[in-house]
């Protein structure tokens, strides 16, 4: 085999070294962050939990926050971009008359879907969504990475609902998207409440549920 070839193989398997080694940390990071948020977490932290010395985050990361942004940024898309081919579809074969259940549906249902669809791994990165978007850090993130879908969310329930006060759509919004948060963290608290009829990780029976649920609040405020 020809000399550079092989030097062409060798880069290519530290390249994915490099790669497992950085999805490794992100993994670490997203659970940690998931349970302490930004401000519990250390850079030491994430490395004893990938097992590597701190000095190898700061080869990938400038800082705790670059780590944190980047934890951040690594799902949104996958999700943010469900929703809005889902959007887009439903928005195309409603026409002139979406309904808002209809819209709750495409908009919930398709990120529902994903967590449920993608396991556990992708559920950690619900519940770090959910710890992260009360503290100012996580907002700022959730406008840059979230706004244009729940704006096309929003452009749709306007349509579906002619002559209602736009401040009541956004408080709408406001109201599904709290629920949609108490869902993601998971907290256990239904499961005690309930006496065990109901579990916080059971995002199919949320997904059976919510859009119609948020569909009748939206309704009530139409008046």
């Amino acid at each position: 085999m020809p000399r550079d070839s092989t030097a062409k193989r060798v880069r290519r398997t530290k390249a994915e070294q490099r790669a497992e080694t950085l999805e490794q940390i992100l993994d670490a990071a997203e659970y940690l962050f998931s349970i302490d948020g930004l401000h519990g977490v250390t850079l030491r932290d994430v490395a004893l939990r990938v097992g590597v010395h701190t000095t190898l985050l700061h080869y990938y990361f400038e800082d705790k926050r670059s780590l944190f942004e980047a934890v951040f940024a690594r799902r949104a898309g996958l999700t943010s971009g469900r929703r809005i081919e889902a959007l887009d579809r439903y928005a195309a074969e409603a026409g002139d008359r979406p309904t808002v259940e209809g819209a709750l549906h495409a908009f919930l249902d398709t990120d529902l879907d994903l967590y449920i669809e993608g396991g556990e791994l992708l559920m950690t990165y619900a519940t770090f969504c959910a710890r992260v978007s009360n503290m100012p850090e996580g907002a700022e993130l959730m406008d840059v990475h979230f706004d244009p879908v729940v704006l096309k969310l929003v452009s749709i329930l306007k349509r579906a609902m002619p002559g209602t006060p736009e401040e009541d759509i956004f408080w709408g919004y406001h109201f599904v998207t709290g629920a949609l948060m108490n869902t993601f963290a998971r907290t256990g608290r239904i499961d005690r409440l309930s006496g065990g009829l109901c579990h916080s990780d059971d995002f199919p029976a949320v997904k059976a549920r919510m859009a119609r649920f948020m569909a009748a609040g939206f309704l009530a405020l139409k008046g």
